[in-house]
């Protein structure tokens, strides 16, 4: 047994109903809802928007994430295996969501939303991704306590032997780095973005979001385990070459910001 280590053999599940777990994983997901939801009426109520209108995004939120994570597990992970049966894409209950996936189906949902209360998509989406930020935190203390997405192996003293799930050596609490990653743009989002709100470019916020988030989920990915097989041998694993093009966007939409005007200019 390591002893210059923490030891972690921690019940995910809380109790059970009817022989139906209740586990830390879903309470950590239904509390990113429940702060966002409180974050985001501070944002509804100081622009004089009706909370109806918030419970409707929340809807959006909820079913994009939900659609999004799940698809990009199944396709960017997984794709000979789902495709070759896709009816078990419809099983959420055994596990398997993406974070990229979410990443591309939380826009897509607030696309539609936008449309739908006729507000700009930028202006929605630069509020939405602060309470991303955070809800981050949760998703990725939920994995700490499935013991899930570690890292490799490290001789630092707080290293974690996640015993649930056999290992004898200490590892990189990799969920730990990246939970403690979001919460700190959270930290730096929410100040910065109460403080320019009334005289922001649309999508400013968002740039700095892909751009921040992303390129810590880039570099923690080096000392975190392969998630599927054909990782093995690759330079860069799929998290991180799914990550570069967030970041580029990230970059490309901070320049069109900032030069819209310009560009307009020049265009006339």
């Amino acid at each position: 047994m390591v002893f210059n280590a923490i030891h972690w053999d921690f019940d995910p599940e809380i109790f059970s109903i009817f022989g139906h777990g209740v586990r830390y994983y879903g309470l950590m997901f239904a509390l990113s809802f429940i702060f966002g939801y409180i974050i985001m009426k501070q944002y509804f109520v100081h622009d004089k928007l009706q909370e109806s209108l918030l419970e409707k995004l929340s809807m959006y939120v909820f079913v994009g994430t939900l659609i999004g994570a799940r698809l990009g597990h199944c396709l960017f992970y997984q794709p000979e295996y789902y495709l070759s049966q896709p009816w078990e894409i419809l099983f959420i209950w055994e596990g398997g969501l993406a974070s990229h996936g979410a990443s591309i189906g939380i826009p897509v949902a607030l696309y539609l939303y936008a449309k739908k209360i006729n507000v700009p998509f930028l202006w929605i989406i630069d509020r939405v991704v602060i309470v991303v930020a955070l809800a981050g935190f949760f998703v990725r203390m939920g994995n700490f306590f499935n013991s899930e997405i570690y890292g490799i192996a490290t001789d630092l003293p707080w290293g974690v032997v996640f015993e649930r799930t056999g290992e004898t050596v200490p590892k990189h609490p990799t969920q730990f780095y990246e939970a403690l990653s979001y919460l700190l743009i959270f930290a730096i989002l929410h100040p910065y973005f109460l403080k320019i709100r009334d005289k922001q470019k649309n999508g400013q916020i968002f740039g700095i979001f892909l751009i921040l988030l992303f390129s810590a989920r880039f570099f923690i990915e080096f000392i975190k385990e392969e998630q599927v097989k054909f990782e093995e041998g690759m330079a860069l694993n799929m998290g991180q070459w799914l990550s570069i093009p967030f970041i580029l966007s990230g970059i490309g939409l901070l320049y069109y910001v900032n030069n819209k005007r310009k560009i307009k200019t020049k265009k006339a």
